[in-house]
């Protein structure tokens, strides 16, 4: 994982008991550290507060592969549409709606996107007419304003997720499974340790396997 010390304005000093949490609904790595971020609220008194990030808009004008840059033709449509839903709800539905796009695409392994994102909606009692945000640039200046505030703290050559408390930021923890109970709270406390730490960067190593969505 990558691990930047930056300035936050969302918390002050070294509180931890509020974190910022960027995701792009697409990635399965996201979606890991997601689920530990939800383990971390019962085991330590810290409240999360979910933002969108875009995988579509980080790679803009990048030189990708075929089959990646059709992921990432694709990816537009959920973060869109999670951030329509921000926009037109409130921020109250930001995570419910992640959770029941990301179950389906990840656990779920569908790639139906427009099924996925109509069930979702449903799910979670949003109106159908949401949908029609995936194929619209209608909300892309909000998305982007989001994307620009989470990558801003971490820097152009991460992903995401992105996670913030009081100063300081990181992307990841990647990490496959989710830990959970007190393990998820262990290892809060290793990135809040290490994060903080002044003139600390980086520490990372080869991944071993995909994400094991338990």
């Amino acid at each position: 994982m990558t691990l930047t010390a930056t300035t936050d304005t969302t918390a002050t000093g070294s509180d931890v008991r509020v974190a910022d949490f960027w995701f792009d609904p697409v990635c399965p790595w996201a979606w890991m550290t997601s689920r530990w971020m939800g383990e971390l609220e019962q085991v330590r008194d810290v409240t999360v507060r979910w933002h969108v990030m875009s995988l579509a808009v980080l790679n803009e004008g990048r030189d990708l592969p075929e089959k990646y840059r059709e992921l990432m033709d694709k990816a537009w449509g959920p973060v869109r549409v999670v951030t329509a839903a921000r926009v037109e709800h409130g921020d109250e539905v930001v995570k419910p709606l992640y959770d029941a796009i990301g179950t389906r695409l990840h656990p779920g392994g569908r790639d139906d996107y427009d099924a996925v994102l109509t069930e979702a909606l449903a799910e979670v009692g949003l109106p159908a007419s949401l949908a029609d945000a995936a194929r619209s640039d209608a909300y892309d200046e909000q998305l982007r304003a989001s994307h620009a505030e989470g990558i801003g703290r971490v820097g152009e050559d991460v992903g995401t997720p992105v996670v913030a408390f009081g100063d300081t930021a990181f992307f990841g923890p990647v990490v496959t499974p989710a830990p959970k109970g007190e393990a998820a709270g262990r290892l809060w406390d290793g990135c809040v340790l290490v994060a903080s730490t002044p003139g600390f960067f980086e520490l990372k190593r080869t991944r071993t396997q995909g994400p094991v969505f338990d």
